[in-house]
């Protein structure tokens, strides 16, 4: 089978488009059923040291793009994918996101959105040094513009679905990524090397930014809470902070496992564990971020479809297996795509999400059934 190329004309390769619904036409206990009668799969999954699950995402693209801007917009869509989602066979519920951009902690910095037509909120780098970055005032998320709008969709969402739903935090940036936001990027870059100690001493300003927020979050989210987050396949019976890291491509090994990984991994023991994401092919990072002490799940992309860049899947399976970290495989294409992705991936004793995108119930059950019988 000829594999499909990444489609660069449309919005999200990876979104499926709904028609918002009031939250008074949600059938929220009618949700809650479908999420209970799944959790028990969810828990033995979790528990377990090996095995398989499917995830059908409903990723909506304008609720990750300038539908952000408006909560009431938000939940509208994501009401309306998750009303959706329950037609098709699936191991594991969907859940709502507070997606606020990328901009979180960085707002700590004096950071706010620019909105261009049809994008997501974006940011300009404001420091052309550490330095600069040290110097400036900082204050905590929660008081910015940035992380009350966020704290907002979460005390919305909250009320409008009687805290029943599971809702995951709002898009979590590692402290890598954070830092790259902040600072001219190829000034950052050489300070590696010129200001060592400034780029630790941010990377901890970063860090403690970050967990006093996304503790914040979980006080208004409580038991709701779905786990890893984001882009990760996600429920209440898992555990871990999703965490995204993509400009650890640009670093060596040994200066990621210097510079960012440990401030990641202690993000990430606040809160269960790391869970770990990379956009493009992080094949050759594999052994690095296994050096993750806490790692519980790592995501990526395994088709052309998904990613115009996507991973090696036989490389992945070799080095996940027996490990007790989840692989979180995000595979865009029909149901034999799907399969012949899964075959190259799986391994008896490994843990396998595969997140799938079919476009229609029977064409997703299709796939279901092909994951599982190939993973027995």
């Amino acid at each position: 089978m000829q594999e499909k190329t990444f489609n660069y004309k449309i919005a999200d390769a990876q979104g499926t488009y709904v028609a918002p619904i009031a939250p008074e036409q949600f059938d929220i206990e009618g949700y809650c059923a479908y999420e209970a009668d799944l959790l028990d799969k969810c828990r033995i999954f979790w528990e377990k040291k090996n095995g398989v699950a499917v995830y059908r995402r409903f990723r909506v693209p304008e609720v990750f793009s300038y539908g952000s801007k408006d909560l009431k917009t938000s939940l509208a869509l994501q009401l309306a994918a998750l009303q959706e989602s329950m037609k098709y066979k699936a191991d594991i519920p969907n859940f709502l996101e507070p997606w606020y951009g990328i901009g979180t902690v960085v707002s700590a910095f004096g950071l706010n959105y620019e909105w261009h037509d049809n994008q997501a909120p974006a940011t300009r780098t404001p420091f052309k040094s550490i330095e600069e970055v040290l110097q400036a005032e900082q204050k905590p998320v929660e008081e910015t513009e940035i992380g009350r709008h966020t704290l907002e969709m979460i005390e919305y969402f909250l009320d409008k679905t009687k805290g029943k739903i599971p809702m995951s935090f709002t898009d979590t940036q590692s402290p890598l990524n954070i830092a790259s936001a902040l600072v001219d990027i190829n000034s950052f870059f050489l300070e590696i090397y010129d200001n060592p100690e400034g780029v630790k001493e941010l990377f901890g300003i970063i860090t403690k930014l970050l967990i006093d927020f996304t503790k914040k979050q979980h006080t208004y989210i409580g038991d709701a809470l779905a786990s890893p987050g984001h882009g990760f396949s996600s429920s209440r019976a898992f555990q871990g902070l999703g965490m995204s890291d993509d400009i650890m491509l640009m670093l060596s090994d040994a200066i990621y496992e210097e510079f960012a990984l440990p401030y990641a991994e202690q993000v990430g023991a606040n809160f269960g564990g790391t869970a770990f994401h990379s956009c493009g092919n992080w094949t050759r990072k594999i052994p690095v971020v296994k050096n993750y002490k806490n790692l519980v799940m790592a995501d990526g992309a395994f088709s052309q479809e998904t990613d115009p860049d996507a991973n090696l899947p036989d490389l992945f399976s070799e080095a996940y297996k027996g490990t007790g970290a989840v692989l979180n495989a995000r595979i865009v294409g029909n149901a034999e795509r799907v399969a012949e992705q899964v075959k190259k991936l799986w391994r008896p004793d490994m843990k396998l999400i595969v997140a799938t995108y079919c476009d229609t119930p029977e064409e997703q059950e299709k796939a279901y059934e092909r994951i599982h019988e190939i993973c027995r």
